[in-house]
């Protein structure tokens, strides 16, 4: 064991912790080192090199003792058998939670990797929600984990490097710890693209060489033009990371030679207003490039970041990216989050990205409760993870990040929960927008809400945040339960009929051993059960008449349900026959999906028509006042308007057009119409309409349109 790199950690903390802090860090140093006595890592190293170097990538951070206690100790519980418990009496109850959160899950199986991954993460950001420190730590363990990488397989270090390059350096990033993001995204570049990493690094020392003079320069020039305008400033020159020029490349089929601004430059000033006036200095210096300015002082991004970023033509036409910042925003840009720990002051910046940090932090765990399963939470975290924003503002002029992509309905719910779940509309910059679509920086969004509505299942289609996407499916798995149990009730009830029994006459007794039978939480879930085909109603109603002791009680046997309309997502209209009110329909009722109506000569059903149980006697109530959706078919000559004429015929007959499809048929052309309408009677309107149109020569109505 390496003695230089412990005393090293312990030369680093003694500079900032105190004497007691450091003496705790020397205990753990000590028991990592017992620990992990006679274990090798891939590389042929001890193993204790890992810990180590984990805590020492913590000290330029200014990471608490518990912090680094727990680098130190972060692979003792899972490689040598050491408990949790054992731990937190040695080290304190802080320490072991912190290790417990970094623990892997391997005591439990999984089905495939992709579920222990998932898994992984949903332990260790609901671990990081109560303490950031855990990721902090996971951090730094990943980033020495890459550092060493090359002693694994190609399979294993591929895996390890899409993981890193998926999850944790889009996590660095979004907490703001700049330098660890872009090693860990050079590294990943290194390890899944050897041989194009291999030739950008030899490209980029050569050109590194030739422009050593022309950098030079300029940075002489900035420094003697800020001093002659007395602004005390710290001018650093600054390369692009080797993954961010690649990317450049291929975002924009660059070849290397023409990515100019591969080397940049910062202008670190004491304040706020010293960064403007720096500002107006360079474009003096310097003409800028059009449209290439950002103010994220003025609109810091959602990590926290902040600072002026411009390009100028300098000189022999060169291109060059200047960043202005304080040191402040400097530190915050390389430490991020960690920067609380840099500074111990309650300076309004540190605590507006820790508010930001924790507001992401609760929005993850949202979605992470409201997940069915792992995987899927780990793709609401990858889609949240992505890099580009756009900067949108409230009616009100507050400032929204939201992800390059996102929609009005995005906004909505980013603002509350139940405004998505209300909204009906939007309007961008005073115009009314469809609400799909994608708003762009500056955009100032208003969202128009109704009490009565409710998500639309097609949002899912074109919404892009976690947020949104959890809480639209959330919302509609409760409508569709709650609807279900409606239905679910109503069947019951129809089957208590039967048995001559009334439902709002059961006893509470009665229902209490039911529920236990069934193993049921509520009578709502026994309802909801009922209404989605898991449970059938007449098995209930028997279990029921049985304990009131009332079956074979003289009752009304005619086992009819009427649709009222307005039974929602419970009750589905069949796309391939398209029941309308008029047609003679009966109901089926399948697993998971409620009761299905079908027209009574459906063809898809003579196959399917079995057990007497799964099938119920449905009539539409009279008074049902609803759209339904219908199909027809025409055979036209194909003559000039006669399309706009069939169209206005329809609309005459006050019917909506769904759709529309056509086929020729040499002299004859056939066209298919998805209408909306009320009922046969309405339908049967609509149809004489047509038949008044000479180039019509035959109408029908059909069960479904050809694709």
């Amino acid at each position: 064991m390496p003695q230089t790199d412990a005393e090293t950690l312990v030369q680093e903390v003694s500079a900032y912790l105190k004497p007691k802090d450091v003496a705790q860090i020397e205990a753990a140093l000590a028991f990592s080192i017992h620990a992990h006595q006679g274990q090798l890592r891939e590389s042929g190293a001890p193993y204790i090199t890992h810990p180590i170097s984990v805590a020492r990538i913590l000290t330029p951070l200014h990471m608490d003792a518990q912090a680094i206690t727990a680098a130190l100790l972060h692979d003792v519980a899972e490689d040598t058998g050491i408990s949790i418990d054992e731990l937190a009496e040695k080290f304190g109850k802080p320490v072991a939670e912190l290790v417990d959160g970094l623990s892997k899950l391997d005591k439990l199986k999984f089905e495939t990797k992709e579920d222990a991954q998932a898994e992984n993460f949903r332990k260790m950001l609901m671990a990081m929600a109560r303490d950031v420190r855990v990721i902090l730590i996971k951090l730094a363990d990943r980033l020495h984990n890459m550092r060493t990488l090359g002693s694994v397989s190609k399979q294993k270090s591929e895996r390890i490097a899409h993981e890193t390059m998926d999850i944790y350096a889009p996590i660095a990033n979004r907490l703001g710890l700049n330098s660890v993001y872009q090693e860990l995204e050079d590294l990943s570049f290194k390890y899944l693209h050897p041989n194009r990493y291999a030739v950008l690094s030899k490209a980029l020392k050569v050109a590194r060489g030739n422009r050593r003079e022309v950098v030079s320069k300029i940075l002489e020039a900035i420094h003697q033009k800020l001093d002659e305008n007395h602004i005390k400033a710290e001018v650093r020159g600054r390369e692009k990371h080797l993954f961010g020029i690649y990317q450049k490349m291929q975002s924009k089929s660059l070849a290397f030679s023409q990515v100019l601004d591969i080397y940049g430059f910062r202008v670190l000033v004491d304040d706020v207003p010293s960064c403007y006036l720096a500002l107006g200095v360079l474009h003096s210096l310097y003409k800028p490039f059009p449209g290439r300015f950002k103010d994220y002082i003025a609109i810091p991004k959602a990590n926290g970041y902040q600072s002026l970023h411009t390009a100028l033509f300098g000189p022999f036409g060169t291109p060059i990216e200047v960043q202005i910042r304080t040191h402040q925003m400097n530190e915050l840009a390389e430490s991020g989050v960690a920067s609380h720990w840099l500074y111990k002051s309650s300076e309004t910046q540190i605590n507006d990205l820790h508010q930001k940090t924790h507001q992401w932090l609760q929005s993850l765990l949202e979605s992470l409760a409201q997940s069915g399963d792992s995987v899927e939470f780990l793709e609401h975290l990858k889609v949240d993870l992505f890099p580009d924003e756009v900067y949108v503002f409230s009616p009100k002029g507050k400032i929204y990040a939201l992800p390059r992509g996102a929609t009005t309905v995005d906004f909505a719910y980013s603002v509350h929960t139940d405004i998505g779940n209300r909204c009906v509309a939007a309007k961008v910059n005073a115009e009314l927008v469809p609400l799909r679509t994608e708003l762009r920086n500056g955009d100032r969004v208003e969202i128009i809400t109704a009490p009565l509505a409710h998500p639309n299942p097609a949002w899912l289609s074109y919404v892009v945040t976690s947020k949104a996407r959890s809480e639209i499916r959330h919302a509609l798995k409760t409508m569709h339960l709650e609807e279900s149990a409606r239905l679910g009730e109503r069947l019951l009830g129809q089957a208590l009929n039967s048995l001559g029994i009334k439902l709002q006459d059961i006893e509470d007794m009665c229902w209490e051993r039911v529920l236990k039978e069934t193993g049921a939480k509520s009578r709502q879930d026994i309802f909801a059960d009922i209404g989605l085909g898991r449970r059938l109603n007449m098995v209930i109603a028997r279990q029921l008449a049985r304990l009131s002791d009332s079956e074979g009680a003289r009752g009304d046997s005619s086992g009819i349900i009427t649709l009222l309309g307005t039974e929602g997502m419970a009750v589905q209209y069949a796309k391939c026959c398209r029941p309308i009110p008029g047609d003679p329909i009966i109901g089926v009722i399948k697993s998971g999906q409620g009761l299905i109506v079908h027209t009574h000569d459906c063809p898809s059903l003579r196959k399917g028509r079995g057990s007497s149980e799964e099938w119920l006697d449905v009539v539409w109530d009279r008074t049902i006042n609803k759209l339904f959706e219908v199909s027809i078919k025409l055979i036209v000559a194909n003559q000039r308007g006669v399309l706009a004429k069939v169209a206005a015929a329809i609309a005459d007959a006050d019917s909506n057009i769904e759709n529309v499809h056509f086929t020729s048929e040499g002299e004859y052309t056939a066209l298919y119409f998805t209408l909306q309408v009320n009922n046969r009677l309405h339908l049967a309107n609509v149809m004489r309409g047509l038949r008044k149109i000479p180039e019509v020569i035959r109408i029908t109505r059909v069960k479904s349109i050809p694709g």
